[in-house]
């Protein structure tokens, strides 16, 4: 039962080589499909543009390029040791490039690029072409210092998802969690490829369940810094804290609604846990839940018309949806015994949530009307407190491994996890935030 209750911007000018196509002209590659398959993608060396050349930026950049695209879960990198191109040869233009060798070896796409430093400035040119086609499908410079040249191929992933999927990568946000130091915890972010680990707040106490706000720019979550749970929100840019609620007994964390202006929140000072809402700029309360159950861990649709929560109203905790006004709930889970932590996708179709199997807590989905409900993560320990990327195509969760809980993220079918965040500290209760450019 107590688990039940708690429960980048690119600095560098681009110019692109290839023009724009007819509007609505573009067909994306469907990533989301149940048949998709990895897009087999080759990368090689990057060759020098003028002067001398550096075997080491040239490896460093095929490699990181390489190692980008394997992050998102969507490439099939094709090994090095397959390639039929001569090096000498090797040119980053069309006309330069046999392509029957590149498909020969299975490639469908292939990045190709070149570089040119002086005097710790660097321009690097990125190339991506359809190998069966045999023509580029987006080319990009970028100019900056060579210490940013990381940045140029972030960036380049970008327009490589763009050209093929529709949508950029979620290079632009942060995972905020918390990061337990024996009977103390604070917030914590990291980003995406895992770099960046970042400490936001000095509670010196027990924190519990950050939520961020739709523009990014705040972070709500509970804090026992004046000896009860109460109800706090971070400001992300102002560094401060304010106390919003703060009755007696729980007030647990719950969800921003999607304009902003309200949080969804449990409360127990009526005696037993009910869900309210508080609008911000007011402060007005307005109770959802009248029962006898303990009704926690509320998380809006993203068009604000229902919330997905947790009832043990029917004996064990299962999430139900209720519409926004709290009226009509309705029981959305029936397998399991132990089902808590929704999370609604951003694409509005699929909630995810932990459900107990074995007496493991894994990760699963289900369609918001109940069907398809599968399991994403099995033959693990605990994993638990999903949280959806804002474009829906990957969810962070922490994952239990002996005495250590990590920070991991996946591909929204389950495929890909990676770990985020893993240290002597142990890492909970992520959150995904909007993207932040």
């Amino acid at each position: 039962m107590r688990r039940f209750l708690l429960a980048i911007c690119v600095l560098f000018f681009s110019a692109a080589f290839s023009p724009a196509g007819p509007a609505g002209a573009k067909v994306y590659i469907d990533i989301d499909s149940p048949t998709f398959q990895k897009f087999p993608i080759a990368v090689t060396n990057f060759v020098a543009l003028g002067g001398g050349s550096d075997p080491e930026i040239s490896a460093w950049f095929a490699a990181e390029m390489g190692r980008y695209l394997q992050m998102t879960g969507f490439f099939s990198l094709i090994d090095r040791n397959a390639f039929l191109e001569d090096p000498s040869s090797a040119g980053i233009t069309a006309d330069k490039i046999r392509f029957d060798d590149w498909t020969a070896i299975g490639a469908d796409y292939l990045v190709k690029g070149g570089f040119q430093e002086d005097r710790g400035n660097l321009v690097a040119e990125f190339r991506l072409f359809d190998a069966v086609k045999g023509e580029m499908l987006v080319g990009k410079r970028y100019t900056g210092k060579a210490a940013e040249r990381l940045s140029m191929v972030r960036s380049f992933l970008d327009e490589i998802l763009l050209s093929l999927t529709g949508e950029r990568s979620p290079l632009d946000t942060k995972i905020a969690f918390v990061m337990k130091k024996g009977k103390e915890s604070d917030i914590y972010t990291v980003n995406f490829d895992g770099t960046g680990l970042t400490r936001l707040t000095n509670e010196r106490a027990i924190v519990m369940l950050p939520r961020w706000s739709p523009d990014g720019k705040a972070i709500a979550f509970t804090s026992y810094r004046q000896g009860n749970p109460d109800l706090y929100v971070y400001g992300v840019d102002r560094r401060d804290i304010r106390r919003i609620t703060g009755f007696k007994g729980l007030n647990l964390c719950g969800c921003w609604s999607p304009d902003g202006g309200k949080l969804l929140f449990t409360l127990s000072y009526v005696g037993n846990e009910e869900i309210y809402v508080v609008e911000l700029g007011s402060g007005r309360l307005k109770r959802l839940t009248h029962n006898f159950d303990i009704d926690v861990s509320p998380v809006w649709s993203p068009d604000g018309g229902r919330i997905a929560f947790v009832s043990d109203r029917s004996g064990s905790p299962q999430i139900y949806l209720m519409d926004a006004e709290g009226n009509n709930p309705t029981r959305l889970t029936y397998e399991g015994n132990y089902n808590t932590s929704p999370a609604w996708s951003p694409r509005g179709k699929k909630i995810a949530f932990d459900g107990s199997v074995d007496k493991r807590f894994q990760i699963f989905t289900i369609n918001e009307d109940g069907t398809n409900l599968t399991q994403l993560t099995a033959g693990m320990e605990d994993c638990e407190s999903p949280s959806w990327s804002p474009d829906g195509r990957y969810i962070a969760f922490s994952m239990r491994r002996g005495d250590r809980i990590r920070i991991c993220v996946m591909n929204a079918n389950g495929s890909n996890i990676r770990v985020l965040y893993e240290g002597v500290d142990n890492g909970i209760s992520p959150a995904w935030s909007p993207r932040l450019r």
